[in-house]
C-alpha cells in the first residue's frame, strides 16, 4: 500500500527502519541533503522533518519545526481527540499530558471570551469554552430571558480561586436595560483549562454567567407581585412597628381610583427546598396607591406605652387621641396585643364620663353651672344610689357635682328636669353619638337605649346601665366640648363623614369647658392633670363592675388634643385611665 522510499545516507547515518505496520510510514530527509534530495550543501540551519501519514487511502505531509510533538501532529491529521478514538485503522499514539494555561494565556483567552459575549456573539464566546454546545445554549437563554440592552464585561484581575493548575480570573458584569437609569452590576469568575487541541479555553459552568447560577436554576426578568399599600402617618412616617395597628393597617383600602402597578426584576428561581425566588436586581418596583392616615407616629408611640403600662397586671386597656379642630384620629392603642381592639370596636359602660352629655342636657333644660344641686349621700329612683365620696353636700352646685362626680345630684336633677330619651337625643344630635360612623376601618357606634323606667334612666345619667361606648366615642365627646363642634373622627381624610343633626349651643359648650377645667384643676382629675398648662379640661369615670374591681375611665383635652382612656379593673378614673391619658396629653399635639 505504501511506496517504499529509499535514500542514500551520508556516512555515519544509519538507515531508518520501516515502521511496524504498512499503514503508516515515516521517511525522514537526511539532514545533510539539499532540497532536491541529492548530496550537497545544507539549506538553512533548521532541519526539516517530513512525516507521511495515510488514513483511509489519503496521504498528508506535515512539517514539524523544532521539537513539536508527534502526538499533536498525529491528532491534527487523524482527528484523534482526547475524548474518543481516532479513525478505525489509525495508529495509536500515547497522549502526552498537557500543561495548564499560563497566566498570560488565560488573560488572552478571557479578553477574547468576554469581548465575544459582550458584543452578543454567542457562538464565538461558546467556542472559547471546553463545552461549546452547553455554553452556547446557556448564554443564549440568559441573553433572551434577561433582555439587557447592553452588556459590558470587564476583567478585574486574578480571582481568589486562581491556582497554578487552573488559572482563574475575575470579571465584572454591567447590564443596562432600556428605560432603566441604574445598571445591574455583579462579579463572577472564569477558570481556564486546555481544550483537546491544546488551546486555553474557559472551563464552562453555570456560575460563569452568575455566581449563584447552578444546574436547575434560572435567571430571568419577571413581573413582581403587586405592591400592598402601606399606610403612613400624617407626616409620611411608617406605622408597621406599632402593635395596636397590626390588625388595623391591613383593613385600610386604597383610595378610590388608585391602582397598583406590578414591577419587574431580574429573578433567580429554582433554588430548591421551597425557597422563594430571589430578586437579584429590581428594574421597576411595584407601586401601590399611597394612603396617608391621620395618625401621628409620636402620639401613637405615647399611646402604646401608656396602655402597655396600665395593662401590665393583666388589665385590658385602650386609648384614643383626637384632634378637635379636624376630628382626625391621632392615636389609637389597646392591650393586650393580639386580642380584641377595644379602643374602636369595644362596647362598655363609660361611667361618669357620660355626665358631660347629661350636663349638656341639663344646661339646655334651664339648669346653670351655679344652680344648687345638692349632693346627698344616697338617693332612690326607686333603686338606691350612692357616691364614691361619702357624706352629704347640700350646697353643691351643678359645677360642684360635676367636678366631684356626684352621682346622686345628677340622678335627682335628671329625673326632675329631663324627659325620657332626652339623654340619647342630645348625644345623637349634638355629639354625633349613635350615628353610623365610617372612620376608615370597622368601628362600633355608641348605643344609648331609651330607658324603660326611672331606674334605667337614673343609670344612664351617670353612664351605667345599658349604655355601650368605647374610647373612640368618648374621645370624640371631649373633642366636641373643646372645639364646640362635633366632627366625626376619621383615620383618613378621604372617607365620607356623617354630620350631627344639630349643634351644641355655644353657651352650653362654654359652660361645659368651664366645668371640665374646674375638674382638671380642683376636682377628681386634678392629680393626673397636674403640671399640664394651656387650655385643659377633664372628666373622670368609675364604673361598678358587679362585685369585681371598678373600671377606670378618663376623658380630657389640652389645647388641640382630646384623649379618652379606659382600663378594665383599673379602679378610680383618676388612677389608671387618668395616668394613661395624661401621658399622651403631656406629649402634646405638635402638628
Amino acid at each position: 500500500m505504501f511506496e517504499e522510499h529509499r535514500d542514500n545516507r551520508h556516512e555515519g547515518h544509519q538507515e531508518y527502519d520501516q515502521l511496524a505496520d504498512d499503514d503508516v510510514e515515516y521517511d525522514l530527509d537526511d539532514p545533510d541533503r539539499g532540497e532536491d534530495g541529492g548530496g550537497g550543501g545544507r539549506r538553512g540551519s533548521t532541519a526539516r522533518r517530513v512525516v507521511m501519514v495515510t488514513a483511509g487511502g489519503v496521504f498528508a505531509a506535515l512539517l514539524a519545526v523544532g521539537g513539536y510533538g508527534a502526538y499533536n501532529v498525529l491528532n491534527a491529521v487523524t482527528d484523534n481527540d482526547p475524548s474518543g478514538g481516532g479513525h478505525q485503522g489509525s495508529a495509536t499514539v500515547a497522549k502526552a499530558p498537557q500543561d495548564p494555561p499560563t497566566a498570560e494565556q488565560a488573560e488572552a483567552a478571557a479578553r477574547e471570551f468576554l469581548a465575544a459575549w459582550s458584543r452578543g456573539d454567542i457562538a464565538a464566546a461558546a467556542g472559547l469554552t471546553d463545552h461549546p454546545e452547553t455554553a452556547r445554549a446557556a448564554l443564549a437563554t440568559f441573553n433572551e430571558q434577561v433582555g439587557a440592552r447592553s452588556l459590558a464585561l470587564t476583567g478585574t484581575g486574578r480571582a481568589p480561586a486562581d491556582t497554578p493548575s487552573e488559572p482563574a480570573l475575575g470579571f465584572r458584569v454591567k447590564a443596562e436595560f432600556e428605560g432603566i437609569p441604574d445598571a445591574w452590576e455583579y462579579d463572577s469568575v472564569l477558570s481556564f483549562v486546555r481544550s483537546q487541541d491544546g488551546r486555553p479555553v474557559v472551563r464552562w459552568k453555570p456560575s460563569v454567567i452568575h455566581p449563584q447560577l447552578a444546574p436547575g436554576r434560572t435567571i430571568a426578568v419577571k413581573a413582581l407581585p403587586n405592591a400592598v399599600s402601606k399606610p403612613t402617618d400624617r407626616k409620611g412616617r411608617p406605622l408597621d412597628a406599632f402593635p395596636s395597628l397590626r390588625a388595623v393597617l391591613p383593613q385600610i383600602t386604597p383610595p378610590e381610583g388608585g391602582t397598583a402597578a406590578p414591577g419587574r426584576a431580574v429573578v433567580l428561581s429554582g433554588a430548591g427546598g421551597g425557597a422563594e425566588p430571589e430578586q437579584l436586581f429590581v428594574l421597576t418596583p411595584p407601586t401601590a396607591p399611597k394612603v396617608r392616615l391621620t395618625l401621628d407616629a409620636d402620639l401613637q408611640q405615647a399611646a402604646e406605652e401608656a396602655v402597655k403600662q396600665q395593662s401590665a397586671n393583666g388589665n385590658p386597656a385602650s386609648l384614643v387621641a383626637i384632634e378637635p379642630s379636624t376630628g382626625f384620629i391621632l392615636a389609637t392603642a389597646y392591650a393586650p396585643q393580639g386580642g380584641f381592639n377595644r379602643a374602636i370596636a369595644g362596647g362598655q359602660a363609660p361611667g361618669s364620663t357620660m355626665k358631660v352629655i347629661t350636663s349638656a342636657a341639663l344646661l339646655e333644660a334651664g339648669v346653670s353651672p351655679d344652680t344648687v344641686v345638692p349632693c346627698k349621700a344616697t338617693t332612690n329612683s326607686p333603686r338606691a344610689w350612692h357616691n364614691d365620696e361619702p357624706g352629704d353636700f347640700p350646697s353643691y352646685t351643678l359645677a360642684d357635682d360635676f367636678s366631684h362626680s356626684c352621682n346622686t345630684g345628677f340622678i335627682d336633677k335628671g329625673l326632675e328636669k329631663l324627659q325620657p330619651g332626652a339623654l340619647g337625643s342630645v348625644a345623637r344630635e349634638q355629639f354625633g353619638l349613635g350615628l353610623e360612623w365610617h372612620i376608615g376601618v370597622p368601628s362600633r357606634d355608641v348605643t344609648i337605649p331609651p330607658p324603660g323606667n326611672k331606674d334605667e334612666a337614673a343609670a344612664e345619667y351617670i353612664g351605667q346601665g345599658r349604655i355601650q361606648a368605647n374610647s373612640l366615642a368618648m374621645a370624640s365627646v371631649a373633642a366636641t366640648v373643646q372645639s364646640g363642634t362635633f366632627r366625626q373622627p376619621v383615620l383618613r381624610e378621604d372617607v365620607k363623614r356623617v354630620a350631627a343633626p344639630g349643634k351644641l349651643p355655644a353657651d352650653v359648650a362654654r359652660d361645659l369647658r368651664a366645668m371640665m377645667a374646674k375638674t382638671a384643676t380642683q376636682g377628681t382629675a386634678r392629680t393626673p392633670m397636674a403640671g399640664l398648662s394651656g387650655q385643659i379640661g377633664a372628666k373622670t369615670g368609675t364604673v361598678e363592675a358587679g362585685g369585681q374591681a371598678n373600671n377606670s375611665w378618663f376623658i380630657a383635652y389640652r389645647g388641640d388634643l382630646a384623649v379618652a382612656a379606659e382600663v378594665e379593673g383599673g379602679g378610680h378614673g383618676f388612677s389608671a385611665a387618668g395616668v394613661a391619658a395624661a401621658q399622651v396629653l403631656k406629649a402634646g399635639n405638635k402638628g
